[in-house]
């Protein structure tokens, strides 16, 4: 009889990005109260963004390598180890440069998150079934600024800021118990039925290599900067969301930040059905016969047309509609980010996916660096002639234009390639 034993890993998976975004976002939805205590500007708040993304960018580009070495196993147990007590160290941070170093701590743990888990996942699943499970697995992002946006302000109210990051650095540890518990590739896992593991064997590519492959011989395929471009120029828009959103609706419509808030439950919340229908999108074309690149950018085009509603939001002035349009793009975020990841276990064998995704996600966190100052000088524009929506209404349009001009990359850059074969 075949088991699902390869769901459970998706579980697993979900459950470590999960927690992985509750430790990334609650410094976002604790910036009005920190900015008080310790008088923040926007530009100080823009540096600590920058050094978790810096930090990230390094991380993920030293991780994907280490975690191709060493193992989906072993990677992913020292990457949440990692990320766990830098995020309870928050809670001793007094200063700027205190919070700088526990975010650099923080990126440099988080970091080894999508490498091990995209790696996992073109380990224990077969091509046709990839989008749907990375979807799963990605959806994990909005999950965990959900449960961010609900326990932050009762943790906040009931103890203090410092607790926050107590707690929930700590929940890293729990599921590090489960992960070193259950998990193993298909070929060493004992409590995988032979069914299963002929299925997840069939599946997968014919004659995918076997031996290691030199890390920069990755950067002659046109593949490698297509999935670069993609994490490179989206990534820090979604950054820009998790970051500075609460702090929107705070200045624009007054939102009480201190409390529980349906508005940003039902935003982050949004982006767990964009992230799960994306996969099922491309992965219901590639069933319907569609060839496996041709279906992923297709998806990707139609979801860089929906982006362009973000433009719509600077002319809003109820806080329900705004809710509406901004749900609806980051939804429509994760339904693209969903595609870009599985895109890496299309065009590379599988021993070097964990590479990809780490050259790519270090673009994105050096998109997400550079964009950060951006933000922060445009708000603090903004807020000095009085006006800061206007500087999110700049923000939202640059937003809007930016994934159709990424497809065209994406698409001129894999035109006529498709799997990548290594020797």
């Amino acid at each position: 009889m075949r088991t699902n034993y390869r769901w459970l890993i998706v579980a697993l998976l979900f459950f470590a990005t999960t927690i992985n975004y509750i430790d990334r976002q609650i410094i976002g939805l604790l910036k009005p109260i920190l900015e008080k205590e310790f008088a923040w500007s926007e530009s100080d708040f823009a540096i600590i963004v920058v050094a978790f993304t810096a930090a990230y960018a390094a991380g993920l580009l030293s991780f994907g390598w280490f975690i191709d070495k060493v193992g989906t196993k072993m990677g992913y147990t020292i990457s949440v180890v990692l990320w766990s007590l830098m995020g309870m160290l928050h809670a001793v941070a007094r200063s700027v440069t205190g919070f700088v170093v526990a975010r650099i701590g923080l990126g440099l743990g988080e970091a080894g998150n999508f490498p091990a888990g995209m790696k996992a996942i073109s380990e224990w699943f077969p091509t046709k079934e990839r989008g749907v499970a990375a979807g799963i697995f990605n959806s994990g992002t909005a999950v965990g600024v959900v449960l961010a946006v609900l326990i932050t302000p009762w943790i906040l109210v009931t103890f203090g800021w410092q607790e926050v990051f107590l707690i929930t650095g700590a929940s890293g540890f729990i599921w590090l118990v489960f992960w070193l518990w259950l998990y193993e590739i298909p070929a060493r896992q004992k409590r995988l039925s032979p069914e299963e593991l002929a299925l997840i064997r069939q599946g997968q590519e014919e004659g995918e290599m076997k031996a290691k492959i030199p890390w920069i011989r990755l950067f002659a395929y046109p593949q490698t900067w297509a999935f670069l471009f993609g994490k490179f120029f989206i990534d820090p828009i979604f950054w820009f969301f998790l970051f500075w959103l609460p702090s929107y609706f705070a200045s624009a419509f007054k939102l009480d930040l201190t409390r529980p808030s349906p508005e940003l439950m039902i935003i982050y919340g949004a982006t767990t059905l964009g992230s799960i229908y994306g996969g099922y999108l491309s992965s219901y074309m590639i069933r319907r016969g569609m060839a496996v690149i041709k279906a992923r950018k297709t998806a990707l085009l139609i979801f860089a047309v929906i982006e362009l509603s973000i433009l719509s939001a600077q002319f809003v002035t109820n806080i329900w509609v705004a809710v509406a349009i901004i749900s609806l793009v980051v939804a429509v975020h994760q339904a693209w980010a969903t595609n870009v990841f599985t895109l890496a276990s299309d065009m590379f064998p599988r021993e070097a996916v964990s590479s990809v995704v780490g050259i790519g996600g270090t673009a994105g966190a050096i998109g997400g660096m550079m964009f950060p100052i951006l933000v922060g000088y445009l708000l603090d524009t903004y807020k000095a002639a009085e006006n800061l929506p206007g500087g999110y209404n700049v923000l939202f349009t640059l937003c809007g234009v930016t994934y159709l001009v990424t497809w065209c990359i994406i698409h001129f850059l894999t035109r006529n390639r498709d799997r990548v074969e290594m020797s």
